[in-house]
């Protein structure tokens, strides 16, 4: 599988600074920008400068690299590591990535985030090649948020499937949720398919019940920032309705994820902590009030969709199927380097 061009390469390192594509300025604007420091890689992720499950864990795993190289004293360092790790709480990737670096000798912490980043693309080429059997020949699926290679610096995970079997020869339309508030779907997704040559529709969030009901759509592909043992996924809000949706329409509804993105640890979905943003990403849009200043606002960033209304989970090493309390658990056990050697 060939890759994107390499405009949309999302994070990288840049010799004494971790550079990456400003995602808040897309898709009127390409801005390449430097993070020189622990502040602004803290910022650049907690602002969705950078973004994205798996790409934010490189991006972290380069921060503390990049850190360690500064030249700071201990104390100072171990608190620069901390607060990168805790820049968002809700994707596991970031934390995961940080303490495999912190898990490293000194010396080669730069090694260990660039296999890190690495390990990402073979990841991703092995997801693709895995969820675009389950499409058919012909057909039409729908996605939310951001799934594609700013998402994840490799391929992408559930738009990696997508472009992956469009590539294969696959006749596949795209109905691409906008995903409020941040419009990451409306912004990026579309861009992304663009530049794939993917034939897609953008459709706004409210509309998607609609569009499974009048589009024929044969799957629903999301990817997911941390997964319980037992199938429970958080994914960008709206998810869960979209799930909800599916399994009323009886359409599948496909998660998309690298290993790395399960916290094994977690029984259920229940204690996925889960982001709460500004109140002023719902009261304003473009800059332009919508709703009284001081009005009450829910503004969570991710949901919780349940194990049972998903139809399959695609990683690095296949297709889990449920019960995922079985299927998750054995992949624990899954040679770390499998995916690798499979996936040249």
């Amino acid at each position: 599988m060939s890759h994107l061009p390499a405009v949309l390469e999302a994070v990288w390192w840049d010799e004494d600074a971790v550079g990456y594509i400003d995602q808040r300025s897309l898709p009127h604007e390409l801005v390449r920008k430097r993070a020189r420091n622990a502040d602004e890689v803290v910022d650049a992720i907690a602002t969705l400068a950078v973004r994205g499950a798996p790409c934010i864990g490189i991006f972290g795993a380069y921060g503390v690299a990049l850190a360690r190289e500064s030249g700071g004293q201990t104390e100072s360092f171990g608190a620069a590591a901390a607060r990168i790790r805790a820049a968002r709480p809700t994707a596991v990737n970031l934390a995961w990535a940080v303490d495999r670096v912190l898990a490293a000798a000194p010396s080669e912490y730069l090694s260990e985030a660039r296999a890190i980043h690495e390990e990402q693309r073979a990841v991703d080429r092995a997801i693709a090649e895995f969820g675009a059997a389950l499409l058919p020949d012909d057909c039409a699926v729908l996605t939310h948020c951001n799934t594609g290679p700013l998402a994840t610096g490799g391929e992408g995970t559930a738009l990696g499937i997508i472009i992956a079997a469009h590539r294969s020869g696959k006749r596949v339309h795209v109905y691409v949720d906008e995903t409020r508030p941040l419009l990451q779907g409306a912004r990026l997704t579309t861009f992304e398919l663009a530049a794939a040559g993917v034939p897609a529709t953008l459709i706004a969030d409210a509309a998607a019940a609609a569009t499974m009901r009048r589009n024929k759509i044969a799957a629903v592909i999301v990817g997911a920032d941390r997964i319980a043992s037992n199938g429970d996924t958080a994914n960008k809000i709206g998810t869960y309705q979209l799930a909800i949706g599916a399994a009323h329409h009886q359409i599948p509804f496909y998660v998309a994820a690298p290993r790395s993105t399960i916290d094994f640890t977690l029984a259920d979905g229940e204690t996925i902590e889960i982001e709460q943003r500004r109140p002023e990403e719902v009261r304003a849009f473009g800059g332009q009030a919508m709703a009284p200043h001081d009005f009450d606002v829910y503004n969570p960033a991710f949901d919780v969709t349940p194990g049972h209304l998903i139809s399959a989970i695609v990683t690095e090493y296949g297709v889990l199927r449920p019960p995922y309390r079985e299927a998750i658990p054995d992949l624990a056990t899954r040679p770390h380097l499998e995916v690798l050697r499979l996936s040249r």
